[in-house]
């Protein structure tokens, strides 16, 4: 079963004459475990398609699930217990919320996914100590690198254990070194915990570390290679 697939799915925008086709037929599957990204020029649809696979976006047309769910069977309140039991979310500008402390951001996750933790303050703890920001939970995040920022968005996205993970430009807003020290990081959690990594991206120091590139092109899948 895959994590997260795409079904013949369509995205139209507009009516008439204006229509605009963002994707136009994709069928792609993730299958647990993967490290995968959606690569392409700006305009080719990788963004459009990982919303979809977010639940933050639904197809024209198309059927696209998670751990194989179709999310055409879920209300507006089951997709957003969706992505707050299943899916974690990494964003380019960190999106962390400035009055809680780093600890806080991480910990609101667990309780936003509906599901007990017991250990949450521990599992805050550890996953912090995990990404490299361990002794830092207490700090809010004008205290805190770009860098380490991007870590305790990391921590947060993982700290649930979703089922699927999504980074949509994730170094777009480091600098070449914390870039790359981030892709090592993400590359290693996915190896030393199976943890499901879809990306979009067109920077190339992304696409030396992914394990597979799908590549689109006006809405369509041109090329799906396994890299490493």
């Amino acid at each position: 079963m895959y994590v997260a697939e795409a079904r013949g799915v369509e995205k139209r925008y507009g009516q008439g004459a204006g229509e605009v086709a963002a994707l136009g037929g994709v069928s792609v599957g993730f299958p647990p475990g993967s490290f995968a990204a959606l690569a392409g020029p700006s305009g080719s649809g990788k963004t459009t398609l990982l919303n979809m696979f977010g639940a933050l976006d639904v197809p024209t047309s198309g059927e696209v699930r998670i751990e194989g769910q179709s999310l055409a069977s879920l209300s507006e309140s089951g997709l957003a217990a969706l992505r707050a039991r299943s899916i974690g979310f990494i964003f380019q500008s960190f999106n962390l919320i400035p009055v809680l402390s780093a600890a806080e951001n991480v910990a609101l996750a667990l309780q936003l996914s509906g599901r007990p933790f017991p250990d949450a303050k521990d599992r805050v703890e550890a996953m912090l100590a995990a990404v490299g920001v361990g002794g830092l939970g207490d700090r809010r995040p004008s205290q805190l690198s770009g860098g380490q920022q991007q870590r305790v968005a990391i921590a947060r996205a993982l700290v649930k254990e979703p089922a699927l993970v999504i980074a949509d430009e994730p170094t777009a807003n480091l600098d070449s070194k914390n870039g790359a020290a981030v892709l090592d990081l993400l590359r290693d959690l996915n190896a030393t915990r199976g943890t499901t990594l879809l990306v979009s991206t067109h920077d190339a120091t992304v696409l030396e570390r992914v394990r597979r590139i799908v590549r689109l092109r006006d809405g369509q899948v041109v090329g799906d290679e396994e890299v490493g």
